[in-house]
């Protein structure tokens, strides 16, 4: 009786060992044979801003014809302070802090 215990034993041991040996290693990274893929997402409709407030980030991406515009061509906008810009979108200017990209004014309606 003892003999065929250790008998199948064995036997489930060397069953168990290459399904063992196959099974994905878990150690944070995939195993070299498993294959990565990147899927891209197209947005077709894009959501535009017109109503930016002062303080929040400014998003190119979101700013209706979005354009760095020169003061100098519209009537009722100043020199920007060093570190500004104006930026268009829509019909509206709004002066975007360069690095950080805060907005410290909108001036509705600028640009025509």
């Amino acid at each position: 009786m003892m003999k065929k215990f250790i008998l199948a034993a064995v036997a489930m041991s060397m069953v168990a060992t290459p399904v063992l040996a196959a099974a994905p290693q878990q150690h944070g990274r995939p195993p070299a044979h498993q294959v990565v893929t990147k899927k891209k997402v197209v947005v077709t409709k894009q959501a535009y801003r017109s109503n930016w407030r002062k303080g929040e980030r400014f998003d190119s991406r979101q700013a209706r014809n979005y354009r760095e515009i020169d003061y100098r061509k519209y009537r009722g906008l100043k020199a920007p302070p060093r570190g500004y810009r104006y930026v268009q979108s829509g019909n509206d200017a709004v002066l975007v802090g360069i690095t950080s990209g805060i907005i410290a004014a909108v001036i509705a309606g600028a640009i025509r």
